[in-house]
């Protein structure tokens, strides 16, 4: 699916220099930016969730001990 981006001067700069240097295309690392980073953001986004939820005393926590006591790791 073809998607185009506008990127700052400098950022586009580093990605050329990039490309030039090991010759493999822009769009190449674009892919590669994105399915690497892809996961992080995800990941980033649930955990803001998550604490959102903790925050209005939706989601149940559990202390260290207790967690670590229910799992048998206290030997």
């Amino acid at each position: 699916m073809p998607t185009s981006i506008r990127l700052e001067p400098e950022i586009e700069a580093r990605l050329d220099a990039l490309a030039a240097r090991t010759g493999r295309t822009k769009a190449y690392y674009l892919r590669e930016l994105i399915a690497n980073g892809l996961g992080d953001l995800e990941d980033y986004y649930t955990a803001v969730e998550v604490s959102e939820r903790i925050r209005r005393g939706e989601e149940k926590t559990y202390p260290l001990e207790e967690v670590i006591r229910d799992l048998g790791l206290d030997d």
